[in-house]
């Protein structure tokens, strides 16, 4: 590629690929022993996976870098050649490269071998690539860390280095600048600073503890969830968190989920337990306890779900991917005739959920396909999951959703419409889903009498509408950099006395306010004033109210907003009737 436009996301990943290869070409010229791995793009730069007795050190990212530097200076033309399969494998073996070995053998027969040389460097890849290294004029080792080769903990643990590059020095200077704002807003650093949530090793990976803070925050998200849901129409369940591995077979999910999955005792046991990684299985069970007639439907069932999923290690990061996390779950069970309205209902619901968390504006939306090309995956015919498919696409295309396509994304039993969020690293998660499931209704026999006499099975929508909430107050925690809108603050108000003197018209402030719904606190301890305001600006508590002796004759309260700075006094009775206002219309 001779020009590129570095706006354009293709353009972009090949910028990055090759920048992946300037930095194995370094690393190989620095360590001769290291042996190479896989350096692709990714959305955020690039990365390459090397197998060496020891992890870098920043010393030695240091080092590459400027190795790097010269590498770019050489003016290196990258030079595409291909080779018969078993001059390919020779070249390999030659060069030492046993990973490179295990790729070309999963290249299938008649396939073209594709390598690219740069200098005295040579990989195999299938590109694309800039035309010369010296297009990259600046670039960043942004961390390494170590990563299981082909994803896996069954294989040996590799070192991944990372980097980001650009065009020019300033690109890269905003981007290193853009980097810095998010690790101030990292939630897995400003959550365990704002005491939302900690971890113990000893515990274990994916299992937070969430203190007081984030469990209040957690409680007032799930409170509105299912306060707006039972408005919705649906049916609160609470169903076990486990069950025999009868229940997940008749599912699907033992033969297609079992490696995601707690067992409990040995699998060659007749009943064994597991965890549940899902609720519909379960939901299932309160369809099926009588006869349901058309007249029956639509089913709205909903549940606070605490799920259990078997994470890889290297997969977990703070709140945004757990062992065990809670989810806002639900089933809708409905005819033929109301499956688009409901999926409409549902997506309703999502956007809304978004939009008063203030969320909407930072979620893309992915509808999520089989792959025709890997059948095993999946249960149910190559034709009735394009019909599916087929179908839901109709009632995206219905609702003006912009979406885009990924093929391979889909659940095992049908085809999902995924919300997904990037967190502040860039890196994206689904954050909301909406399935359509032809599947799972007639493998547990759900039926209902339609008007006609005949039984037949409903559509299942699986649906979520808030999503995993650990996951969500993570988003809202580097959404706000850990100043949350009043409504969902812990702690809305801090009451700061003075002296000892106002304890009393604080305390009684305190109580008015936490009898009207407030969260109020007092600091009653004996410190400065000014130590007082900062600790609960550090806190992010949305108003401070200082009060002195003129407050308490006169009745008032010196107002200090998180937003607006310091408003002067205000009567105690006009604040508390404002704050009301904004916290029972959830303003963010």
């Amino acid at each position: 590629m001779s020009k590129i436009d570095f706006d354009l996301p293709e353009a972009k990943k090949t910028f990055w690929h090759t920048s992946s290869h300037i930095l194995a070409q370094a690393v190989k010229r620095l360590y001769p022993e290291a042996k190479l791995a896989i350096g692709p793009a990714i959305d955020s730069g690039f990365y390459y996976d090397f197998d060496l007795e020891k992890p870098f050190s920043p010393e030695d990212l240091e080092a590459i870098e400027k190795e790097m530097a010269k590498i770019t200076k050489e003016n290196l033309k990258l030079r595409r050649f291909t080779l018969p399969r078993d001059e390919a494998q020779k070249l390999m073996q030659e060069k030492n490269e046993p990973y490179k070995l295990e790729l070309i053998g999963d290249i299938a027969e008649g396939e073209e071998i594709s390598f690219y040389e740069q200098g005295e460097f040579v990989d195999l890849c299938a590109g694309p690539h800039l035309d010369y290294a010296s297009s990259v004029k600046a670039f960043k080792l942004t961390g390494a860390t170590g990563a299981y080769w082909r994803g896996s903990e069954k294989n040996k643990m590799l070192t991944r280095v990372y980097g980001i590059s650009y065009p020019d020095r300033a690109s890269l200077e905003k981007h290193l600048a853009d980097l810095e704002e998010a690790k101030k807003r990292d939630h897995n650093k400003l959550g365990r600073e704002l005491e939302y949530f900690t971890t113990v090793d000893y515990i274990g990976q994916g299992l937070p503890i969430m203190m007081p803070k984030g469990a209040k925050v957690l409680q007032i998200l799930q409170r509105f969830v299912e306060d707006e849901e039972e408005k919705r129409g649906y049916m609160l369940t609470k169903t076990p968190f486990m069950a025999k591995n009868d229940l997940y077979r008749i599912s699907g999910h033992w033969d297609h989920y079992r490696d995601g999955m707690f067992i409990l005792g040995d699998e060659k046991d007749e009943d064994v337990l597991a965890l549940r990684p899902m609720t519909c299985p379960f939901q299932f069970q309160v369809y099926l306890s009588k006869m349901r007639s058309y007249r029956d439907l639509p089913m709205r069932f909903n549940e606070t779900a605490y799920l259990f999923r078997n994470e890889a290690s290297g997969e977990m990061h703070g709140l945004i991917r757990m062992r065990q996390f809670t989810l806002s779950e639900g089933h809708i069970a409905c005819r033929a005739d109301q499956l688009e309205a409901e999926f409409a209902g549902c997506l309703d619901l999502a956007k809304f959920m978004l939009k008063t968390l203030g969320l909407d504006g930072e979620v893309s939306y992915r509808f999520s396909k089989w792959d025709e090309n890997n059948k095993e995956k999946y249960i149910g015919s190559a034709e009735e999951w394009e019909r599916v498919q087929g179908k839901m696409r109709g009632i995206l295309d219905g609702l003006s959703i912009d979406y885009y396509e990924a093929d391979g994304e889909a659940a095992f039993y049908g085809p999902k419409l995924d919300i997904q969020i990037k967190n502040v690293h860039g890196k994206e998660d689904t954050l909301i889903t909406l399935q359509i499931d032809f599947q799972l209704a007639s493998r547990f026999g759900m039926e209902y009498v339609d008007s006609d006499g005949s039984k037949k099975h409903p559509y299942v929508i699986h649906r979520s509408s808030i999503g995993c909430y650990e996951r969500t107050l993570a988003l809202l925690i580097e959404k706000y950099a850990g100043a949350l809108p009043a409504w969902l603050s812990p702690t809305q108000v801090k009451i700061l006395p003075i002296g000892s003197a106002q304890h009393d018209y604080a305390y009684a402030l305190r109580d008015k306010m936490q009898s009207l719904g407030i969260r109020a606190e007092t600091d009653d301890r004996n410190e400065k004033i000014g130590y007082k305001i900062r600790e609960a600006q550090t806190d992010k508590v949305p108003y401070m109210l200082v009060v002195g002796d003129k407050e308490v004759e006169a009745g008032t309260v010196s107002v200090r907003s998180r937003k607006k700075g310091e408003l002067g006094a205000v009567n105690s009775g006009d604040f508390i009737k404002e704050l009301l206002i904004e916290i029972h219309s959830k303003q963010i």
